[in-house]
């Protein structure tokens, strides 16, 4: 699916407000009712925000397309949201680490 929702996200919408998007990772749930979207995003602040506009509004035509270009058993609903870049990840990981290490064990 990650590979399907890239193509169609960077060939073939036509929506100004969508910027140089790139899918990092799919996540569905297990019953197929919830795809969370993530996406690596470039530009300013204002520029990410009307990306992610650009990709709810186009949302219908997404799904139809991927509908019809996967065998799944239910087309699950999508949801889209910026990744973390690179750095703020491996910083979010590592206080998480830290986290865990000062909690007692129950």
């Amino acid at each position: 699916m990650r590979e399907e929702l890239g193509e169609l996200i960077s060939y073939e919408l036509s929506d100004p407000r969508i910027g140089d998007a790139s899918v990092a990772e799919v996540l569905i749930s297990p019953d197929f009712r919830r795809a969370h979207v993530r996406l690596t995003l470039s530009g300013t602040a204002e520029d990410q925000t009307a990306t992610l506009e650009g990709l709810e509004h186009a949302k219908p035509f997404l799904k139809y397309q991927l509908s019809e270009r996967l065998q799944l058993h239910r087309m699950p609903e999508l949801y889209f949201e910026a990744a973390l870049p690179t750095e703020l990840a491996a910083k979010a990981i590592q206080v998480l680490k830290r986290i865990r290490r000062g909690r007692p064990k129950s």
